[in-house]
């Protein structure tokens, strides 16, 4: 094996020429650890409190439209499905009005789960802003979500003719 790079690989991007998506990298990487660690205690891995969140208070929702709604990999949800069924968090079952759907609920279990999910977000937002005041926590949240509607935007669906979408060329 050679120690050359590939001639056709991109080039990885640098710090230097994307400051503000390496940033984002950065500080994701030290929210789900974070996230991790709060949630280490109730059995669950980061991104599993969100399905389950995403269940509160909506019986028998399909896993499709959990799939649409936090933009996942259909086989990521029901990995975290699997797993979160099996530790008795939810159930799910063949959707009643579509043969291949499958619905899902929470449990008496994942239900009593919610407050400390709740409690553990709560405690993530609190190490996340620790230090920034209250104009500084606004201007943030202000900035993340242009830099959501950003990314959201700049997203290549099929059909897309936008420059860098799959019918736009680079």
């Amino acid at each position: 094996m050679s120690d050359q790079p590939q001639e056709d690989a991109p080039p990885t991007p640098t710090p230097q020429a994307a400051p503000v998506s390496a940033a984002i990298y950065r500080l994701a990487r030290l929210h789900r650890v974070l996230a991790a660690q709060l949630l280490r205690d109730l059995e669950l891995h980061p991104g599993q409190e969100v399905l389950l969140m995403e269940l509160d208070g909506v019986d028998h929702r399909s896993q499709s439209d959990l799939v649409r709604t936090l933009m996942l990999d259909h086989s990521t949800v029901a990995k975290s499905l699997r797993r979160l069924e099996i530790a008795g968090f939810v159930f799910r079952r063949p959707s009643g009005t579509d043969r291949r759907s499958v619905d899902v609920s929470l449990t008496p279990r994942g239900a009593a789960l919610l407050a400390d999910v709740r409690a553990a977000w709560e405690r993530l937002e609190r190490e996340t802003v620790r230090g920034l005041s209250a104009a500084e926590r606004h201007a943030a949240l202000r900035t993340l979500e242009g830099l959501e509607e950003a990314a959201r935007n700049g997203l290549a669906l099929p059909g897309d003719a936008r420059p860098g979408g799959p019918d736009g060329g680079a």
